[in-house]
């Protein structure tokens, strides 16, 4: 039973604490995609502090998405270096 898919509710964040790091670009791809549709403009993913390998990844994912406006750590308030806040343009991903 460990096979079946994860659903996870598109909200304006995601804690990526909680998923395999192998699954995080597939993941956040789709999560952003979601959020797109959904009409959502600013996420914050939660990474988490440690060595950074999760940020990297996140970070790597960011900027090959054409969604993604931007991107930076979030505030004291929102997770500091442990977080990520995202920016998304609404309507950028062409259909295939």
């Amino acid at each position: 039973m460990d096979d079946e898919p994860v659903v996870i509710p598109v909200t304006d964040e995601l804690d990526l604490h909680i998923f395999n790091p192998k699954d995080v670009k597939d993941l956040l791809t789709e999560y952003i995609t979601a959020c797109c549709e959904k009409g959502i403009k600013e996420v914050r993913l939660i990474h988490g502090k440690g060595k950074g390998n999760m940020r990297r990844t996140v970070y790597s994912v960011l900027r090959s998405l054409p969604e993604v406006l931007s991107f930076h750590l979030a505030g004291d308030s929102k997770g500091s270096w442990g977080a990520t806040i995202a920016v998304l343009e609404i309507g950028t991903r062409k259909e295939e």
